[in-house]
């Protein structure tokens, strides 16, 4: 089966390799528009963009709450280049 939006790739996606993330998952959240103003000057104020620091913080939400989850490489390794910053 093809995807209908690019009919000559496979339906299925491509294996990741496990040193990398895959970044397709869209995310949509609400919040207070003043909160998200904060929150866009903050990042630009420190070089990043709001959707870098979010996936920085659910990095690390995931490593402080994964219980017994074994956790890949790549999210640890990911985890520690972000905040050696």
């Amino acid at each position: 089966m093809r995807c209908a939006r690019h009919p000559e790739s496979p339906a299925q996606p491509a294996t990741v390799p496990a040193k990398t993330e895959e970044k397709t998952a869209r995310l949509t959240l609400l919040l207070d528009p003043r909160k998200k103003a904060m929150f866009e000057e903050i990042c630009a104020a420190q070089d990043l963009t709001p959707s870098q620091v979010v996936r920085q913080l659910i990095r690390e939400y995931i490593i402080e709450h994964a219980g017994s989850r074994p956790l890949p490489a790549w999210l640890l390794t990911a985890s520690r280049r972000k905040t050696s910053r």
